[in-house]
């Protein structure tokens, strides 16, 4: 407990940026909370600093900060004691895949999260292909019907472009790669409505967004493994290609959407 009290203490207001406008404030405070932990300036049984000393650090409501903690303690970085604070955790979890919010809040950040995609994606179109069910297909069939509706009724198509791509994952019975595409989803979730904005503005873009998920759709029927690899590959390359050819006046107006709360979702 001294040792804490001690760090407690020490805890100047130098020691954390002021967040900012940009990112979702308590992902900025949570990140930096979070860097502390994993570097070790904070060790596991320290105590944080006081909900109004954060508060005064960051310069953010106690309603950020608390949102902040919460994360954490989802994260099992920390624990709280009735009545003494929060404090890190005895026995942290191994340490759980993380991006920075600030670092997916770019156009560079976008074509390279489609880049991790295009490899989990390929795989998993090939591993539905090979263990489908009909019950599986005529989810993907639905999938691709109330996508298209949506479109076609000037929807964006965003809840249903994750379901496409989601029911596409369930087929490969696989439960690892299904909550790994869900966490990527989370980061991709303003990318997906940029991206899908992008699409939207050109009969074109769209065209060939529809034509891909058809031979995804038609790989994944037919059970061919290697068909379905290279539709869904091509897929995400040529989604890179499009997020590339937006012009710049496109990225000022849609990129605040990049750093929009972080909800669980898959991108098409």
């Amino acid at each position: 407990m001294l040792k804490a009290r001690l760090l407690y203490d020490n805890f100047m207001p130098q020691n954390f940026t002021p967040v900012s406008s940009g990112a979702r404030l308590s992902d900025q405070v949570a990140e930096q909370l979070t860097a502390e932990i994993k570097q070790g300036r904070l060790m596991p049984g320290d105590k944080l600093p006081t909900e109004a000393r954060l508060v005064e650090q960051f310069e953010v409501s106690r309603t950020v900060v608390r949102e902040a903690v919460s994360r954490l303690k989802s994260l099992g970085l920390v624990d709280s004691r009735q009545g003494s604070g929060v404090f890190v955790s005895q026995k942290l979890p191994f340490a759980p895949l993380h991006f920075e919010v600030r670092q997916a809040a770019s156009q560079e950040a976008v074509v390279q999260m489609v880049e991790v995609r295009r490899a989990l994606e390929a795989e998993v179109a090939a591993l539905a292909a090979e263990r489908r069910s009909a019950d599986d297909i005529r989810a993907i069939q639905q999938a691709v019907k109330a996508l298209n509706a949506a479109v076609e009724t000037g929807g964006n198509g965003v809840a249903e472009d994750v379901k496409f791509h989601r029911a596409i994952a369930d087929a490969t019975r696989n439960p690892f790669l299904i909550q790994t595409l869900e966490y990527l989803g989370q980061f991709l979730h303003g990318a997906t409505q940029v991206t899908r904005a992008n699409e939207a503005r050109r009969v074109d873009f769209a065209a060939e967004v529809q034509t891909e998920h058809q031979a995804i759709l038609q790989a994944v029927e037919a059970g061919d493994a290697e068909a379905a690899r290279q539709a869904a590959a091509a897929h995400m390359g040529n989604a890179i290609v499009r997020i590339q050819r937006a012009p710049p006046d496109f990225w000022l107006q849609e990129g605040e959407r990049l750093a929009q709360p972080l909800v669980k979702g898959l991108r098409g």
